[in-house]
Formats: C-alpha cells, structure tokens, sequence
C-alpha cells in the first residue's frame, strides 16, 4: 500500500512538472505508532520506530532500483488527457531521516 502511495506521489510530481531527483523519509509518529512521510505523505502505521525505519528503508531502496520504460496516460485538473513515455531509468536519489 505504502508504496502504491508513494508512486501515486511520484506520478503527481512528474505530472506538475516538479523534478523527482532526490526523496527524503522521515520517521515520525503517528496513529499511536510509527510511520514515514514523503512530503506530507503518510505511509501505513507501525508498532515501533524500528519497524517504521525498516520498512522506510526498503521504499527507499526500491525507488532508486531501475525499471521498464512505461506509456503512461493521465487527466490534467482541466480535464485533458496526455500520454508519454516515464523513462524507467530515471530514479530518484534517496534518504531516510530518522530523527532520534
């Protein structure tokens, strides 16, 4: 789920035209527990810090880890759709701010 969220947000920035070339982590409490945030994004809850770090982790290195070009299409606020092509080499440089 976390990271259906975070390609959503990914999509979102390519598509307003905001450059993906670095996303920051954070660890942070939440739901009375522990989660992540990409830019005000939340991910699900865990139970502990260390879990949340973990899982924070692994989003991150999957977002630098290359894939396949894909056609992608989408709507504009205005209604219009576009269609190009999301180059699968183009990742994101990555951190994770733990905070503690």
């Amino acid at each position: 789920m976390a990271n259906l969220v975070l390609a959503n947000l990914v999509l979102a920035n390519l598509v307003n035209g905001f450059p993906m070339s670095h996303i920051t982590y954070k660890i942070v409490q939440h739901d009375d527990g522990w989660a992540y945030t990409v830019n005000g994004v939340f991910s699900e809850s865990f139970n502990t810090r260390a879990a949340a770090l973990a899982a924070a982790k692994r989003a991150a290195a999957e977002q630098r880890t290359p894939g396949r070009s894909e056609v992608i299409e989408y709507e504009t606020e205005d209604g219009k759709w576009h269609t190009e092509t999301a180059s699968g080499s183009d990742r994101p440089e990555t951190d994770v701010e733990d905070g503690s």
